[in-house]
């Protein structure tokens, strides 16, 4: 089976992540999904593959060599995002205007690439190397991970497991593209206290949370968005404005590439709630700071000999790297901070978490190439 027809076989199931779900993973969709690539697993001749109680499913390519090569990883997810219909996913090629053959779906779902795709490249790789055999690598160790799209990926990764020198997620983006850096990532909830007392008697004595909240709002707008910013800009998202006169939250997440930025970015919601209780008396406003996960590339940059393997593996193969930030995150972000080096590969897909979501084939093919000619040349970045 070539790499775009198992990619398209593998868009058909249903496996969206429920972040409302407390099981890992945390749907059924996935754990079948997950059984399906374990038996495909052996039929490759991975005897050891297996899917953990957790819906993760891991195997070993062993080494064919007793020359020094690195034992390497390559790391997926099995879910797609629960922002678009994801179930009754109809993938189909198609001509882009460019002359291009792309993968959609029909319009009426997501595609699912991310990250479908990435785990069609992956066992397009391991169906290779079984072809042939004669082909010198060492240890090669597979993980695809539940839950992903919502922030679960790595809760229950087993390093014991997973005994790799350093890894690659393969959930990244455009053709080319190879990922060493990502946000500084923390989710704040402000809550404000109000005081509530009948409408008609109220004067100089009512505090409503919900006007106080809404004034939060719009100072924050006037700082950084989603919607204004681009490249290594950082911002603010409010995702959350509930409450009414007695209580109100407001919730928001902060994201900056810079780790001073970062911790000015906190101080500036701080600050506000200091505000609020200077003006209107303690314990108008609390805030809490969760941290969600700090940029790979404190990591990353002390191995750099595994980003030059990636850069000459797609020059080898034909690509040209294109190293560019994450504005988001990956598993490959906490692996990296969890002992395991792990910049993210591309995957060729666009669009993601959208119905306009699509894949080129031919994006498809060279990242199967490229994780191919990384584990090829690996010995070059060995310890």
């Amino acid at each position: 089976m070539d790499v775009v027809d198992r990619f398209c076989l593998y868009a058909q199931f249903n496996t969206q992540s429920n972040e409302s779900s407390k099981t890992s993973p945390s749907t059924k969709g996935q754990l079948i999904f997950a059984q399906h690539l374990c038996n495909e697993l052996r039929e490759l001749g991975l005897d050891n593959a297996f899917v953990d109680q957790y819906g993760y499913v891991y195997a070993k390519l062993p080494a064919n060599t007793t020359k020094k090569f690195p034992k390497i990883g390559f790391v997926a997810h099995l879910d797609t995002s629960p922002d678009e219909c994801g179930k009754n996913v109809k993938p189909q090629i198609i001509k882009s205007k460019s002359g291009e053959h792309i993968i959609t779906s029909d319009g009426s779902t997501l595609l699912g690439a991310d990250d479908k795709a990435g785990i069609a490249e992956i066992m397009s790789t391991l169906e290779f190397f079984s072809k042939y055999p004669n082909l010198e690598h060492g240890d090669v160790f597979i993980a695809f991970t539940p839950d992903e799209e919502i922030g679960r990926g790595t809760d229950h990764f087993n390093l014991d497991v997973f005994q790799a020198d350093f890894a690659y997620t393969v959930d990244g983006g455009e053709e080319g593209e190879l990922e060493i850096e990502n946000f500084n990532a923390a989710k704040a909830t402000l809550t404000i206290f109000g005081k509530n007392y009948h409408p008609g008697y109220a004067k100089n004595k009512m505090r409503n949370a919900a006007i106080i909240a809404s004034k939060v709002v719009d100072i924050i707008s006037m700082e950084p968005l989603p919607e204004s910013t681009e490249g290594r800009e950082g911002f603010y998202h409010i995702i959350d404005m509930t409450g009414d006169v007695s209580k109100a939250t407001v919730k928001c997440l902060i994201r900056d590439f810079d780790d001073l930025e970062f911790e000015n970015k906190k101080k500036f919601l701080q600050n506000i709630v200091k505000s609020l209780n200077d003006q209107f008396g303690k314990g108008t406003a609390k805030i809490k700071i969760e941290e969600q996960y700090r940029n790979m590339f404190e990591i990353i940059s002390n191995y750099p000999e595994i980003v030059h393997l990636a850069k000459l593996a797609m020059k080898n193969v034909g690509i040209a790297p294109k190293l560019t930030p994450i504005r988001g995150g990956t598993d490959g972000v906490k692996l990296s901070f969890m002992g395991l080096p792990c910049p993210n590969l591309f995957t060729g897909g666009l669009n993601f978490h959208s119905k306009k979501e699509y894949i080129p084939v031919q994006s498809l093919e060279y990242a199967r190439f490229t994780i191919t000619e990384i584990i090829r040349r690996a010995y070059i970045a060995k310890k």
